[in-house]
């Protein structure tokens, strides 16, 4: 059996022994191997993980979602303490500790605009699996294995980052509740907060009641929204949600017609509506739930055999309500600012975050997967 609990072993400068969950085929479970990690280069850091969350972009990439040579390991909610870094960072150093978020170049007009997650190298820096030269930080028993997933590969005891996708965590959030913030919670929070930018008053309903819909409804709590309706087939999801903020709750399974479910609550439509989870079955109602010049942000992945789905609603409609659509990555966070944002909001306690998550050691991430999948966890943490 592998031992999770000692220290990395040093074999050189070159490299190091690690653990990680490494997926060798697409769909296959997770398997714990010993593997080698490379030293960090000038502008990389070593990071021991403490933490790292299991986000449904984990999930998608385990069923050969992204182009990601197989095997492989996944994780990109990583957090922990740095180690090491390169001989050019300067943004952190050794003991401090970081959450790890998605990479991005910081050169290209996106990111200059300070719209990184739109960086024109987004998919060589997170889904390709290695670095942009093509080097791979990862090596198993039959070669090299695909890693810096989301610029990290964080399923692992320890990680390899960029300089520009490590933050500082702030005293007193605690550090496996922090690796959640790096994607899904500040997808959710910031297509609200950021993205939709949700007036004071103003209605949000959210399709889809997973860690990704709560973040949006913890984001509408801070915006000051008046009316938050969450869209959620599992009870204990819905109950959740009602807890952190929601105003009310429907059963898509007990509703035959979401639009008129939607307007008896808001007779006028709803202002704001964020669909997480990418199916036509909700989706669908989208038009004739918008209130007049009303706003529906989307960052749901659709299941497998959804992937072609369309916008909902024709031309005309979105023309006479004056609708705006909004494709959305990642909350359209700038993490060093957004980040740090929320971790106050939590240390105010008006951020509650840390009430979606269940912990799991590394060496359970298959069950904890399958937990997941059957709703038995709204937001798994992994501790190496």
């Amino acid at each position: 059996m592998l031992d999770l609990t000692s220290k990395a072993n040093w074999k050189g400068v070159s490299n190091m022994k690690i653990v990680a969950a490494v997926m060798r085929s697409s769909n296959a479970r997770f398997e714990l191997e010993s593997v080698e990690l490379d030293a960090p280069r000038a502008d990389e850091v070593l990071v021991r993980i403490v933490g790292a969350g299991v986000c449904h972009t984990d999930l998608v990439a385990q069923e050969g979602y992204f182009p990601l040579p197989m095997p492989a390991v996944f994780g990109h909610e990583g957090a922990g303490i740095v180690e090491q870094v390169g001989s050019a960072v300067t943004k952190v150093r050794p003991g401090d500790r970081v959450a790890l978020t998605f990479n991005s170049c910081g050169q290209c007009s996106c990111c200059l605009a300070e719209s990184s997650p739109y960086c024109k190298l987004f998919t060589p820096l997170n889904y390709s699996g290695a670095r942009m030269d093509g080097s791979k930080t990862l090596r198993g028993k039959d070669g090299a294995i695909s890693g810096s997933f989301f610029g990290q590969s964080s399923f692992a005891s320890y990680s390899i980052a960029s300089e520009r996708n490590v933050v500082k965590v702030l005293d007193g959030v605690p550090l496996e509740f922090a690796s959640v913030l790096g994607c899904g919670v500040q997808t959710g929070a910031g297509a609200v907060m950021r993205s939709m930018v949700c007036r004071p008053r103003s209605s949000l309903m959210v399709l889809g009641g997973g860690a990704v819909g709560l973040s949006a409804v913890l984001g509408g709590v801070v915006q000051g929204c008046s009316t938050i309706i969450v869209v959620e087939p599992l009870q204990g999801r819905r109950e959740l949600a009602l807890s952190l903020g929601a105003t009310h709750v429907i059963d898509p399974a007990a509703c035959d017609d979401l639009s008129s479910a939607a307007r008896s609550i808001c007779p006028d439509g709803v202002d704001y509506v964020l669909d997480t989870s990418g199916r036509h079955s909700v989706v669908s109602a989208v038009p004739r739930i918008l209130a007049a010049r009303g706003t529906f942000g989307f960052v749901g992945v659709p299941p497998a055999n959804e992937r072609e789905l369309s916008l909902p609603g024709t031309l005309l409609q979105l023309m006479r309500g004056g609708f705006t659509y909004r494709g959305i990555i990642e909350g359209d966070s700038e993490p060093d600012v957004f980040l740090p944002q929320l971790m106050e909001l939590y240390l105010a306690g008006r951020f509650p975050f840390d009430r979606m998550i269940k912990t799991y050691p590394l060496a359970h991430i298959n069950e904890a997967i399958a937990d997941q999948h059957r709703g038995l966890c709204t937001k798994v943490v992994l501790l190496p």
